[in-house]
């Protein structure tokens, strides 16, 4: 039970009294009065006003002639004749523009008339008047009794009618028309029912029924009307009242002791509301209450209301949801309270109406702002469905007014209220004092759970549990138990609780948010714990182990780098992180590249050249680079070396790794490399594999090796004879004694005739040791086979001439005489010669049918043609060879620098070896030929140089 005196009284409504509407545009109900005399009279209703209701747009009245007033708003009053008699009962619905009316047409034999109920359909007329869709009695039987109450469903098919003897009929079916309605004795009871209400609940329709002792529900939607006794407690005519959703529909019996609520099937709360209850009505979520206080009429409860020439009552506006009374005025012999158009009207008995005008949500709460009511503003505001923008606004006037009364743990708590709403930075300014940082940590750590706070909130947040060492709330902060519910930025708050020494805090941010990088840094940086940042490196998934290696890889190697050489060699060959299942292990591994490691040995050679040797042996297919270093490492150790054995371990191991063919894309760095460490057999090595065999003569005549340049000639000199042709001129340049040396050279020159004799004379002269016995063999061998050459090309021509003689008189016996074809087979058969045939000059002799087969012309003999075709070749050939020998004499006369000539003449190939396709003494003639016209322009060059 809730007593209402602890309530507090405000003035939420305007009152005033209703004008009547100025000319004939009006003026709306409430509105304040206009200027002049016509506007300070108020609106009088007829006399004689017995019943009153309100709805679609207007209010309805009743009086005692049987006529029914309707006021719209615009406060032109219009009725008609409804009841000969009297007007009883009116009941406007809402959602339909249909009344309902109880009234008496005539009196009865006995004292009482007979009342009847008439439903009128106002949107049709009959005469002018709204029609009258159904007329039947009230009283179902013949005992005379009084309705004292009438209800009506909003959907048309049930009306409920309550009597003085205790009684409820209902009708059911639609009750504008008597076909489809059925009327049945719903209740009885030995006291006067005096309120009715239908209560709609899904498909279940209820009917509450008070009388001025008990309240009950029925279930009038099924059958049987099941009935539920509520209470022992009743109240009197036009005391009760249906609520709306905002209260759950609930029926309100207001009795003299108590206002009760009630749902269907049990009671409510109460209110302890005293005087005596006169009307109970329900206003937009307000409770409205018009009863006679005592203080005010302290007679009223011996006195009969009709003695009285004028009742003093009181009109209460009740919140029961916040719990306040918005309203509270003294009236004189109400009538009714009727709700229309957004505002309450009081009709009192001199027929005066009263508008109350309930004030905007803005202004109640500004009332209730400047007395300082902040709890009630707020309960107001969310009852008014105010948006979450003015109920922010409300909070955080509640917690500046907190606040400024020094109520820091209140102010903090009306400022968490507003987060999303209000800018952190406001609150957070008024907390930033060390005295009350524990407010801004609660304002913060809600912040936080909002997923509101930035990096900055995350940053102060976490200073203030270091400078409070509230070490518990800071693990509870950051110890979330999924990443869904992580309200804050994880590397902001790392690096906070890094600065502030929280390391452990910080290590566990970062190795369960997977900030690997921030592990690794708090390990290596702030621990210095080395093991554990390996080992932790170790479990991480490859492209993050890779790329924290290449990070971190050459701190690690300075303090513990036999674990960190073993870790790169299983993240450069089959790396799987450690952390992996056994199911995972079968799968194949993911490798790095092993040569993007090796600036991380920069300082640790030892473990380098394990690395290396390992990558080598596991991974033959290694990157090219790791080879380089590997062949550099070995060579530094070689050439650091002082131990005998060693060294020539080392050496072979060099050698090795040289001939192992990894070098063949790379061969000039390892030229290089070899060259700077002086490593002179990898050197020579790598200049036969290059076939640099020009080097390797170079290399034995710096370090003045004879007989190693005679045998560089040997092995390489059938693919570069010009080596035998250096080896002459480097021996020839030497003024000590190297006759052995010369002759040998001299004797290959000789046998592959790769020097004209005088060049190799001219060569020698510029030894002043060398003498004409050292040359002698050579020049005495050399001009025998002039000789010899000479005589084979005289008996050539000779030959040559004797042919040329015969096979001219041949073409004079041609041209003088007759050729007799004495030829009995064909020269391509060889079968016996038949007609048609074809006979050549040459004396062969073809049938016709095997010449067209096998002759490529009509003008050749087929026998002779390849005969014939290579000496034409060979004349052409003479031909063109000795134009080009006419052209370049008469170039090289004429010319001033005679060694251009023939270094053009050699760029366009006019010296090279012609091979001709013929017999082997004809060859010979034209290799002699060529090697005499060599001389000749090699003297003749040296003469004009």
């Amino acid at each position: 039970m809730a007593a209402y005196l602890q309530w507090r009284r405000f003035v939420f409504f305007d009152k005033e009294l209703v004008k009547e509407p100025l000319g004939s545009d009006g003026a709306a109900p409430g509105a304040a009065p206009a200027s002049g005399p016509a506007a300070s009279k108020f609106l009088c209703l007829p006399p004689g006003i017995t019943v009153c209701d309100s709805g679609r747009g207007s209010l309805v009245f009743g009086d005692m002639e049987g006529q029914i007033w309707f006021l719209p708003r615009s406060l032109q009053l219009t009725g008609f004749q409804a009841y000969k008699l009297r007007v009883t009962h009116l009941y406007q619905l809402k959602q339909h523009n249909i009344l309902a009316s109880v009234g008496e047409d005539e009196e009865g034999i006995n004292p009482l008339v007979c009342p009847q109920i008439k439903i009128w359909n106002l949107e049709k007329r009959d005469g002018g008047n709204p029609l009258c869709t159904r007329i039947f009695p009230a009283i179902p039987g013949t005992e005379p009794t009084v309705v004292s109450c009438l209800t009506v469903h909003e959907n048309l098919n049930f009306m409920a009618i309550g009597f003085t003897d205790g009684s409820v009929t209902l009708n059911k079916g639609d009750i504008t028309r008597d076909r489809h309605s059925k009327t049945q004795i719903l209740h009885k009871g030995s006291y006067p029912v005096t309120g009715l209400a239908f209560r709609q609940a899904g498909k279940t329709t209820h009917l509450f029924v008070v009388t001025t002792e008990n309240v009950q529900s029925y279930i009038v939607s099924g059958k049987d009307y099941p009935r539920v006794e509520l209470d022992t407690h009743g109240c009197g005519l036009r005391c009760s009242a249906l609520s709306d959703p905002s209260q759950d529909l609930q029926f309100i019996v207001a009795g003299d002791e108590c206002v009760y609520l009630y749902q269907p099937d049990e009671r409510g709360p109460c209110f302890a509301f005293e005087g005596h209850k006169l009307i109970a009505h329900w206003f937009r979520g307000y409770l409205v209450i018009v009863s006679r206080d005592r203080k005010v009429s302290p007679k009223s409860e011996f006195t009969s209301r009709d003695s009285q020439s004028s009742d003093k009552q009181i009109l209460n506006i009740y919140d029961l949801c916040n719990k306040f009374i918005a309203y509270s005025a003294v009236f004189e012999d109400v009538v009714d309270v009727l709700a229309e158009w957004g505002s309450l009207y009081v009709l009192t008995r001199d027929g005066r109406v009263h508008a109350l005008q309930e004030k905007d949500t803005q202004t109640k709460l500004e009332m209730l702002f400047k007395k300082n009511l902040f709890e009630m503003a707020i309960n107001l505001a969310k009852s008014q469905h105010l948006d979450s923008d003015g109920l922010a606004q409300i909070f955080m006037q509640y917690g500046d007014h907190l606040y400024s009364k020094g109520n820091h743990d209140g102010a903090v708590q009306q400022y968490i209220r507003t987060i999303g709403k209000l800018e952190p930075s406001y609150v957070i300014r008024k907390f930033l004092d060390a005295q009350r940082i524990h407010n801004l940590t609660a304002y913060l750590q809600t912040l936080h759970r909002q997923s509101l706070a930035n990096a900055d909130h995350t940053t102060l947040l976490l200073n203030c549990y270091t400078k409070l060492k509230d070490s518990s709330k800071l693990e509870e902060f950051i110890k979330t138990k999924s990443e869904s519910e992580v309200h804050f930025d994880v590397e902001t708050a790392i690096k906070v609780l890094r600065q502030a020494g929280y390391y452990s805090h910080a290590l566990y941010l970062a190795e369960n948010h997977a900030h690997h990088e921030w592990y690794l840094k708090i390990q290596l940086e702030d621990i210095k714990n080395y093991q554990e940042a390996l080992r932790y490196i170790g479990k991480l998934p490859f492209e993050q182990a890779e790329s924290n290696m290449k990070r971190y890889g050459k701190i690690l190697m300075h303090h513990i780098p036999e674990q960190t050489t073993q870790l790169l060699k299983g993240l450069c060959t089959d790396y799987r992180p450690s952390l992996e299942s056994q199911g995972d292990r079968e799968a194949p591994g993911c490798r790095a590249n092993s040569e993007e490691f090796i600036p991380i040995f920069a300082n640790n050679p030892r473990e380098l050249k394990a690395f290396l040797e390992h990558m080598s042996e596991v991974q033959p297919d290694s990157p090219q680079g790791i080879y380089d270093t590997l062949l550099e490492l070995r060579l530094q150790n070689w050439a650091h070396e002082e131990d005998p054995q060693v060294k020539e371990k080392l050496h072979a191991e060099a050698i090795s790794l040289l001939k192992s063919g990894r070098f063949c894309n790379v061969f000039d760095k390892a030229l290089v490399l070899c060259q700077m460490h002086d490593f002179q057999d990898g050197v020579l090595y790598l200049y036969e594999q290059g076939k640099l065999f020009q080097q390797i003569m170079h290399y034995h005549m710096q370090h003045e090796q004879y007989r190693q340049v005679i045998a560089v000639c040997e092995r390489h000199g059938e693919q570069e004879p010009s080596l035998w042709e250096q080896a002459l001129s480097y021996f020839a340049r030497k003024e000590e004694d190297c006759k052995e040396y010369v002759a040998a050279v001299l004797k290959h020159i000789e046998s592959k005739n790769l020097m004209p004799p005088l060049l190799v004379v001219q060569t020698l002269a510029h030894n002043s040791t060398a003498t004409l016995s050292v040359i002698r063999d050579y020049l005495v061998q050399k001009l025998q086979k002039q000789s010899q050459q000479i005589a084979q090309d005289e008996l050539r021509v000779r030959r040559y001439r004797e042919e040329t003689t015969r096979i001219r008189q041949e073409i004079q016996e041609l041209k003088a005489s007759p050729k007799i074809f004495q030829k009995t087979k064909c020269s391509i058969c060889n079968s016996a010669l038949e007609l048609p045939s074809v006979h050549f000059l040459c004396g062969h002799s073809f049938h016709q049918h095997c010449f067209e087969s096998y002759s490529e012309s009509d003008a050749d003999c087929p026998t002779c043609l390849p005969e014939n075709r290579k000496v034409m070749d060979m004349i052409r050939a003479q031909e063109q060879k000795r134009d080009l020998h006419d052209q370049f004499q008469h170039q090289l006369k004429c010319s001033n620098d005679s060694f251009s000539v023939i270094a053009d003449y050699f760029g366009r190939g006019v010296f090279n070896k012609l091979t001709l396709l013929t017999d082997p003494p004809t060859a010979r003639l034209t290799t002699s030929l060529e090697a005499g016209l060599q001389r000749d322009l090699l003297m003749h060059s040296r003469r004009g140089t």
